[in-house]
């Protein structure tokens, strides 16, 4: 015998028939029916005034609403809101107020319902809202060969016997794990680290991005984190990487050498920054020479790096623009003029050159060599910072920035167009008076 199917329809006629035969009580009818007296009561209320059309689901819609606005069912008034739309496009809060500045006298609809009526009648278009730039990311640490990217960072200050502060600056091939050097400085100013990183570039080559953390003398609060130390390795061809803020996980690699390797040479320190520098250099050969390193498939590193194969020029070219670009020069307060009106830009930059290149009506890309520094706004006059390559890059129209697998933080220009690019340096070197030509800075 197959089961007996019901729904609520069914049982609410068949309670009514039961009710109306008065074989049973209500109390007995509603126990049967497993409902409540007061329910069992509102049934039978709705079967004398309605009749078996009383059983079905009633909606349960207010009859009246707080929240409605007699001015929104007014058809005046929503043709003078569709009118001032269609004339001006403005948005509810504009139409709102010049509404009421021409009729004051008449009471008119919140912003929240001109918004509703402007979105019944197809007027509002969605938009995706933006995210506001922070940091442009770091792009994933993944090397394939040596010096594609070297890692700075400064192992923690302590004393020498003698009672002097050292702070030892580290740079690593992060590839091969080789240590460039282990160098003691007086402090983290940019004289002295300076000095040194000139020297490694002269001796090793040029990297193709140096990463660090956000600390002093690499980085600094200005746009892109430029530096006159870092612009003059954007003059190098070399991208600096900034690792992501609050994420020393992305720095990982570089804090494991130093536990391994500086801490046995500052415990105990030597009796003065000469001798403690010699300490250095044999931790360095050890750590180079002799140590295995298990991602290396316990071979050393020296047996795996080799130098890079770009030299590092003695004299350095100016950007080559395209044609479309505007080129301006910074004043010595980091300052460039567009249009009879003056913009802030960074002191980082001061007396180099820069290119803007026209994206619309009032908007610029800011680009220093093959860098996109970041978007001027003329009518605002504000300066966003670059997109980051999580981000869909206006510029090449990808979610991945075509340049990533070199590993740039942000999405530089492409390319410049290379083989325009090439064509400028070749005439700008085949030119007598080129101007521009310049030394790193000292």
């Amino acid at each position: 015998m197959p089961w007996q199917e019901t729904n609520p329809m069914f049982e609410r006629l068949h309670f009514a028939q039961d009710l109306a035969s008065e074989q049973w009580t209500m109390a007995e009818l509603c126990t049967r029916y497993g409902i409540s007296r007061n329910t069992g009561y509102q049934w039978r209320e709705r079967v004398l005034a309605l009749g078996v059309r009383g059983l079905e689901a009633q909606s349960r819609a207010p009859h009246s609403s707080p929240h409605s606005s007699p001015q929104a069912k007014s058809t005046e008034i929503v043709e003078l809101i569709l009118a001032e739309h269609t004339r001006y496009g403005w948005g509810a809060r504009q139409i709102l107020k010049r509404l009421q500045t021409q009729y004051p006298d008449r009471d008119w609809p919140a912003r929240s319902t001109i918004f509703d009526i402007l979105a019944r009648n197809d007027r509002v278009r969605r938009r995706r809202r933006r995210t506001h730039w922070k940091h442009p990311g770091a792009a994933p640490l993944h090397t394939t060969a040596p010096n594609q990217v070297w890692t700075i960072d400064f192992k923690g200050q302590f004393r020498t016997r003698d009672g002097s502060y050292c702070y030892p600056l580290t740079i690593v091939d992060h590839f091969r794990r080789y240590g460039r050097c282990c160098q003691s400085v007086p402090d983290v100013k940019a004289d002295g680290v300076f000095r040194e990183r000139r020297r490694l570039l002269r001796a090793y080559g040029l990297p193709d991005a140096i990463r660090s953390d956000h600390g002093a003398p690499v980085a600094s609060h200005g746009i892109h984190g430029l530096n006159r130390r870092t612009a003059w390795w954007r003059q190098l061809g070399i991208v600096h990487q900034r690792i992501t803020p609050a994420s020393p996980q992305e720095h990982g690699a570089h804090d494991r050498m130093h536990r391994e390797r500086t801490a046995q040479a500052t415990k105990p320190a030597a009796a003065n920054a000469n001798l403690q520098q010699r300490v250095f250099n044999s931790v360095v050969h050890t750590y180079n020479e002799v140590r295995p390193h298990e991602a290396l498939n316990d071979e050393t590193p020296a047996s795996r790096w080799h130098p890079s194969t770009r030299a590092r020029p003695s004299r350095l070219l100016p950007p080559t623009d395209p044609g479309h670009f505007e080129v301006r020069r910074l004043s010595t307060a980091g300052t460039f003029r567009l249009h009879s009106g003056q913009q802030c830009l960074t002191q980082a930059l001061h007396g180099e050159m820069i290119g803007l290149e026209d994206v619309r009506d009032g908007l610029w890309n800011v680009l220093y060599y093959d860098t996109l520094l970041g978007r001027f706004d003329e009518h605002s006059r504000t300066i966003t910072g670059a997109p980051s390559l999580k981000k869909d890059c206006e510029r090449c129209r990808r979610t991945t920035c075509h340049r990533s697998s070199r590993l740039y933080t942000t999405c530089p220009a492409p390319a410049i167009w290379p083989h325009l690019r090439q064509m400028a340096i070749t005439a700008h070197a085949s030119s007598r008076n080129s101007p521009g030509i310049r030394d790193g800075p000292t």
